[in-house]
């Protein structure tokens, strides 16, 4: 990793979570953009070695699962070990496993484990490392669905509110060592569960997505990437503790969407 690196990222290295998915690469890819490099780590070997090889030189990969804290340790410190320091942690990988209101215990706890816990326990293993280099920044990947009801979903958007909740704790505690905690929210965007129910029709999924998001479409998760990678940075420095809505107004827009309802009484 000797080429010369330049970008507002230059010199930081980052570990992405979830990295072998649509989402985790596109968000690996834009950290590379603004100079960092990143080690991603998922349980998808073959798929970690496909994004490895298209990120090209300024990445690593590491096949890790991430419930298993001896897996954690050992991404940390080959991290250290082949990459010197640790200076941005995205929690990214994520579990989809829900049966709404049919949701077994098993599904509970394993949705939790992997969404919450284990992006809790990532954040204690980089801890030290972020604190001795004099601070750093972690971004959790949240989502809409943390803050509204949806239909027929309940370990995956509890799951999601637990991390917002989760991301302001670990900003208050970890303030002492200078290392800010920020969350990301975002809308529809294109990623494997998109690609997975839509067929791979991201023209079908723009046409579903519009009537629910301001910007008529979902979004790319480069978009994503680019909040993500503005919150590691040293312009976000006075920015932690908060959870960033990227969704295209998904958030913002109530019940009556963008149709004018008043009018209705009047017909």
């Amino acid at each position: 990793m000797s080429e010369k690196i330049s970008g507002e990222l230059a010199g930081k290295v980052a570990l992405v979570t979830g990295g072998a998915t649509i989402f985790g690469e596109a968000v690996a890819k834009t950290l590379i953009k603004h100079g960092a490099r990143v080690m991603v780590v998922d349980i998808d070997s073959a798929g970690l070695t496909r994004v490895t090889n298209d990120l090209g030189a300024l990445a690593i990969s590491e096949v890790a699962d991430i419930t298993d804290d001896v897996a954690i340790a050992d991404c940390v410190a080959r991290a250290i070990r082949e990459l010197g320091h640790i200076d941005i942690l995205v929690n990214l990988a994520c579990s989809y496993n829900d049966a709404g209101a049919d949701s077994t215990r098993d599904q509970w706890l394993s949705t939790l484990n992997v969404n919450v816990a284990s992006a809790a326990m990532f954040g204690a293993a980089v801890r030290p490392h972020m604190a001795k280099a004099g601070g750093g920044a972690i971004v959790n990947l949240t989502s809409i669905s943390s803050s509204v009801a949806q239909t027929g979903r309940w370990t995956y958007p509890v799951s999601k509110a637990a991390l917002v909740q989760l991301t302001r704790n670990m900003a208050m505690d970890y303030a002492g060592d200078k290392i800010r905690v920020n969350s990301v929210s975002p809308g529809w965007t294109w990623s494997a569960i998109m690609n997975s129910l839509s067929k791979g029709d991201r023209a079908k999924t723009d046409r579903v997505a519009a009537p629910f998001h301001f910007t008529g479409r979902a979004g790319d998760p480069e978009e994503v990437g680019e909040v993500i990678a503005f919150l590691c940075s040293d312009r976000a420095s006075i920015v932690t503790g908060a959870d960033w809505a990227a969704d295209g107004g998904y958030s913002a827009m109530g019940p009556e969407q963008g149709i004018p309802a008043i009018p209705l009484l009047e017909a």
